[in-house]
């Protein structure tokens, strides 16, 4: 924790940047560990998952707050409504619809796809504006924007991508940026993300088996 909380501040200076730990495919232990650590923040990407991971959680273990991270199919909503505090892939006018339904005034981040790619999550850049007005006129709360870097990693294609989301968000009045991870941390954090989302650098690799959703 403290090597990430070192590289953060370096890119970010004195720059207030909440760090999401993913605990995604971990256990409850990974939790555990974060919150041990200082983390107040975790992500988790499979509805199924956090519901069965939470299940287990003792009452009077202190709970992180819980930011759903992942795309979302509509009908997994409810089950994890009561568990998730900040929704950070609202990529479409149903998923806000169903959340606004499950978890009335609930903080939200529209997921943006900032990289053009076919298997990547979110809404097209062109379609934030009419999806955030959309949240709002639901009473969500809309903190920000996210996105995830190009799969080919490429340092040029994600400072390009980062660069975008984080525009966007200007051009919106937005003030959160969620982007960046283990591997393009300082990209990120040099285009003004406010929010990171860090796993394999705090957890180490996951387990090779897909959890379902």
């Amino acid at each position: 924790m403290q090597s990430i909380r070192d590289r953060t501040r370096r890119a970010a200076g004195e720059r207030a940047v909440e760090l999401i730990a993913v605990t995604k495919g971990f256990g409850l232990d990974a939790v555990t560990a974060a919150v041990a650590a200082g983390c107040t923040s975790i992500g988790e990407n499979y509805a199924q998952e956090l519901r069965d991971k939470f299940a287990l959680m003792p009452a009077d273990r202190v709970h992180p707050q819980v930011h759903f991270i992942g795309q979302l199919q509509t009908n997994k909503v409810k089950a994890i409504a009561h568990l998730v505090d900040v929704w950070q892939s609202v990529d479409r006018p149903s998923l806000a619809d169903e959340i606004a339904r499950r978890a009335p005034g609930a903080t939200v981040f529209i997921q943006v796809n900032t990289t053009a790619e076919s298997a990547k999550g979110g809404c097209s850049p062109e379609g934030v504006a009419s999806l955030v007005e959309h949240c709002r006129s639901l009473g969500l709360d809309v903190d920000g924007l996210m996105t995830v870097g190009p799969t080919s990693g490429d340092e040029a294609l994600t400072a390009t991508a980062f660069a975008l989301l984080s525009e966007t968000a200007n051009d919106l009045g937005l003030a959160g940026r969620s982007m960046g991870m283990s591997n393009d941390l300082e990209i990120a954090l040099a285009c003004g993300a406010t929010h990171v989302r860090i796993g394999s650098a705090l957890f180490g690799e996951r387990p090779r088996s897909r959890i379902p959703e």
